[in-house]
């Protein structure tokens, strides 16, 4: 993939820290858990998805979610019954006060840390499914070495998977399927396409969101 993205405050850290320090605010003053990235319908088109995967124990799989935010993915995880270890990162140490916060209300046992992850991070273990929801788009828009991060990020992310039929679950609204199937493809081979609602504009068919399963490619 040869086009880049335009730099933008979203590919910030201080405008995460900035959003989310004012989330915590209206969180603790009215629970109010803030927006969910692409909204809700999103997320529940990926935890559906993964309910139905029938190569995942809810019991026993470790989840992980990259750029987490608020949590809401792994709250939904977890309300649906994955009971296994379930561990949300964010660069925000923001996002992940709040998604404590709201983690805690809820009595539900979740894990979250501040990770960077166009930095190795050897230390979270490995996973059965990995989540990314707008973090590789957010990693895309950074101002600084776009290009560079996005190839670090998916270092990362080949590494966090435990095994060859681990699950890269990415929902993304930047990239098309065709473009994250071929940037992706010297580590990761498409899956499956989870559908997502399209629209039609000038004769040609698109959709609002690309979310795809990726697993590791086998050497």
């Amino acid at each position: 993939m040869d086009s880049e993205l335009n730099g933008s405050e979203l590919g910030t850290k201080e405008f995460w820290e900035s959003s989310y320090n004012r989330e915590i605010r209206n969180y603790k003053s009215h629970g109010d858990v803030g927006e969910i990235w692409f909204d809700e319908s999103a997320q529940w088109r990926t935890i559906d998805w993964l309910l139905n995967e029938e190569k995942i124990d809810k019991e026993a799989s470790r989840v992980l979610d990259l750029g987490c935010g608020n949590g809401m993915f792994l709250v939904g995880l977890a309300n649906e019954g994955f009971t296994g270890d379930l561990t949300g990162v964010d660069y925000s140490p923001k996002a992940v006060e709040l998604a404590q916060n709201i983690a805690e209300d809820n009595k539900l046992s979740i894990t979250y840390k501040v990770a960077d992850l166009t930095q190795p991070q050897n230390e979270l273990g490995q996973f059965d499914v990995v989540h990314d929801k707008g973090t590789y788009d957010a990693v895309s828009l950074c101002p600084d070495n776009a290009k560079e991060k996005r190839a670090l990020y998916l270092d990362t992310v080949e590494k966090l998977l435990r095994t060859a039929d681990s699950l890269f679950v990415i929902t993304s609204c930047n990239w098309t399927e065709d473009e994250l199937v071929d940037s992706f493809a010297e580590k990761f081979v498409k899956y499956y396409t989870i559908p997502t609602p399209t629209f039609k504009f000038g004769g040609k068919v698109g959709n609002v969101v690309t979310s795809i399963v990726f697993k590791r490619k086998k050497e």
